[in-house]
Order: structure tokens, then C-alpha cells, then sequence
């Protein structure tokens, strides 16, 4: 395939806004890496990670970057993560009110900090991801995630008792088993055990 042939059948398949790997290309042309080089210096793509490529859409407000998920989804090549912020605890009604500027992406495949696209990412590789984010699992991930939370931790414990018995209480349980650090799931039986109100 000549190089301008492939190079416009790689831009045929682009969508605004649209984020791709480089294996994406591969059908498209023999010299892959020559072709994106040279889209990429001609701004039609924008390499925002090793083998991510976007491009870039255009608005009245400046360039709008993707989807979150999206981006995530192909940067992890998987559908199966979760991705949260720490503030979301904020919404279990628990009296924590601290704000973090932190993302965290529960996955099969990536661990540590990485910038992907200008926006920072905490990957935590675990064996078990969640298909949805239910309430008792973001309980569950909060527990886990106890002793970094800037909160008063025996405030929290003793709200957190209080309001079980807006838990499902087998759900908890079984989240806890499956999602749960060993002292999370030690908390969970510990919390079901000693409310009267909610059968464990």
C-alpha cells in the first residue's frame, strides 16, 4: 500500500474526539509507525500515552478531550474496570465531607500513577472489579481505603453504624468477601455483629 493511500485510509477512520491504539491502524497500513509520526506532525493526532493516540476535537471553548471511560477503556484495551474519585464516599451519608483530586481506576491489568492525556489516573490492580458501582461496594471500597481518608475515623465508624440499616445486609457481606481487604471484611462482620437492627 503506497504511503498516501495509507495514510488517508488511517484518516478515514478517525472520529472527532475519537481515542485509538496503535493496533488500530495495523489493517490500514505496513508502516504504522512512520504513518502516526507523521499525522502526529501534522496535528491531526495527539499522542496523549506510549501507543494512545487521539484526535483531537475542536470547539468554540477549545479542544474537548474524551470521555473518561472511553479514554480508559482503550488505554487498558478492557471494559472491565471501575473508575471512581474519593468523594464519592461523601454521598454514604457517613459525616465525611473532605474533597480529593484524585481518581482511582480498579482494573485486572495496570497498577501505579500515570498520566494519560494530561489528566492523572491512580490504577490499582486487583483479581475481582465490580460490574456496577453499588452503594455497599463503595462502602466497602471506602473501608478499604480507611486509613488514607483525611476524616475522623471514630466519628465515621459510629455513623457508619447507625445508618447500616440503609444497607442490604447480604450484599454487604458477599461485597465485603469478594472486594474487601481482610481487616475490611473484618470491619463489615464486626459492624453487621454488633447492629441489632440489620441480620448479618
Amino acid at each position: 500500500m503506497r504511503r498516501e493511500t495509507s495514510l488517508q485510509a488511517m484518516i478515514n477512520v478517525l472520529e472527532p474526539g475519537g481515542v485509538y491504539r496503535r493496533a488500530d491502524f495495523d489493517p490500514l497500513s505496513s508502516n504504522v509507525d512512520r504513518n502516526l509520526a507523521q499525522l502526529v506532525k501534522e496535528n491531526v493526532l495527539e499522542k496523549i500515552c506510549r501507543g494512545i493516540y487521539l484526535h483531537p476535537h475542536q470547539t468554540t471553548f477549545g479542544q474537548a478531550m474524551p470521555e473518561e471511560k472511553k479514554l480508559l477503556r482503550k488505554f487498558l484495551d478492557d471494559d472491565n474496570f471501575v473508575v471512581y474519585s474519593p468523594c464519592m464516599f461523601n454521598s454514604l451519608g457517613f459525616g465525611t465531607t473532605q474533597l480529593y483530586d484524585k481518581v482511582i481506576v480498579l482494573n485486572k491489568k495496570r497498577h501505579g500513577k500515570i498520566a494519560i492525556g494530561g489528566r492523572t489516573f491512580f490504577f490499582h490492580r486487583q483479581r475481582n472489579v465490580p460490574r456496577t458501582m453499588t452503594k455497599e461496594f463503595l462502602m466497602v471500597e471506602m473501608l478499604n481505603r480507611f486509613n488514607e481518608l483525611a476524616e475522623d475515623k471514630s466519628m465515621t465508624m459510629n455513623i457508619m453504624q447507625k445508618k447500616l440499616h440503609q444497607f442490604n445486609p447480604r450484599r454487604l457481606k458477599n461485597t465485603a468477601s469478594r472486594f474487601g481487604k481482610k481487616s475490611t471484611q473484618a470491619r463489615v462482620k464486626k459492624l453487621l455483629r454488633e447492629n441489632h437492627s440489620v441480620s448479618p
